[in-house]
């Protein structure tokens, strides 16, 4: 079979990686269209993944629009020429791609918060594809897995391989100049680019330097910032310098991750890392996974910078955050799926979710449990 494969976002491209090697190792044709974001490109070519790139987008909401008459042109042209069996992605170039070439689509979602995206992708969807904490039903064919998205590389499974595989070079430690012992914070800062992020916003400037100088009290920073604009030269601070496809090993052995953006928190958390969540999306009406990471005593969803500047030093002074971490998370993934495995059987089938055992329809969930109050800033959790 064909298989073509959206990655619109560096996201994106883990969350496909190892699906793509594991069809095309069982003989079948894979296309990745690739859009030049961030450091998407860099990563589909640092794991070799047949791509092409159909467009270019800076981390501004008005290059997406500006760019986008011309990304939907040649991501149609490519379609056309590859001429899949089943396309896989996360919205409407996607969705409108497999429309007008009469492909079935499959989408994978795991953002509640993208809602114009979900009214004009999910109605060309053959299957609609979210993580059991999603709180919205998206259209009839959508069917739920027992995981989040981070899943696809970050289960047990795939990041055993995955250690194994870069386990013969010099250890990011080394690679990061950082002593054996030496504790490190890990800063990541959204550039706030995406059609999503609209009226949303995370740390302001003088926040960024005040947290940054707190946690050097405790830990060299080494900070990775989408939007390439942070001034390091009178900062207690360093730029994250490994290539983006080591982050997640960096991200294994940091003491703590503080992030004003999404994915990386998730990600902190599926490897045992210490987070905190703080940006305008925090709230009521935040998105089911941060939830329920929270609820299992894995991440912290902080609206207010204070709570941030308070919660950050105590986690890093406190005995036993390490072990504490690694217990709860090998916890919660004990009955998570992983989602290459899934990935992978949806596509053998044709996008049917019905023959893939890990899934089942969105009705057939109990509703998620509501968030606890939140925890008060002591140096753990008080939620064993």
């Amino acid at each position: 079979m064909r298989y073509l494969i959206f990655t619109n976002t560096p996201a994106h491209v883990h969350c496909y990686r190892n699906a793509v090697s594991e069809l095309e190792a069982r003989g079948h044709d894979v296309l990745v269209l690739a859009r030049d974001y961030g450091c998407t490109v860099d990563l589909v070519e640092w794991y070799d993944l047949p791509h092409e790139v159909y467009g270019a987008c800076e981390t501004s909401k008005w290059s997406l629009l500006a760019n986008l008459p011309a990304q939907y042109a040649r991501a149609l042209r490519a379609a056309r020429r590859f001429d899949p069996d089943l396309i896989f992605g996360m919205g409407g170039y996607a969705a409108h791609t497999g429309a007008l070439t009469r492909t079935p689509v499959v989408l994978l979602i795991d953002s509640e918060v993208t809602g114009l995206d979900h009214t004009i992708s999910t109605p060309f969807a053959r299957t609609v594809l979210t993580p059991d904490t999603f709180q919205t039903q998206l259209c009839d064919e959508h069917y739920v897995f027992p995981g989040l998205k981070e899943c696809a590389y970050l289960h047990p499974e795939e990041w055993t391989d995955h250690r194994a595989q870069t386990g013969t070079g010099p250890p990011v430690r080394t690679r990061l100049d950082l002593d054996r012992d030496e504790p490190y914070v890990i800063v990541r800062l959204n550039a706030f680019g995406s059609h999503h992020d609209v009226g949303k916003g995370g740390f302001t400037p003088d926040r960024r330097r005040q947290l940054i100088e707190t946690l050097a009290e405790y830990a060299t920073v080494l900070v990775s910032d989408e939007g390439g604009d942070l001034a390091f030269t009178d900062l207690p601070a360093r730029p994250f310098s490994l290539h983006p496809a080591r982050l997640h090993d960096a991200l294994d052995e940091a003491a703590l991750l503080v992030a004003d953006t999404q994915t990386m928190v998730t990600e902190a958390a599926l490897l045992g890392t210490p987070a905190i969540r703080s940006n305008s999306f925090v709230g009521e009406d935040d998105m089911g996974n941060f939830r329920e990471l929270e609820r299992q005593g894995l991440i912290f969803n902080e609206a207010e910078f204070d709570a941030v500047l308070e919660r950050a030093p105590a986690l890093l002074a406190a005995e036993g955050t390490d072990e504490t971490w690694r217990r709860r998370r090998d916890a919660f993934l004990a009955d998570r799926c992983n989602l290459t495995r899934v990935i992978v059987d949806v596509a053998r089938a044709r996008g049917d979710p019905e023959s893939v055992d890990a899934l089942v329809p969105f009705d057939g969930v109990d509703a998620p449990e509501p968030t606890p109050e939140p925890v008060p800033a002591e140096p753990l959790p008080q939620n064993e």
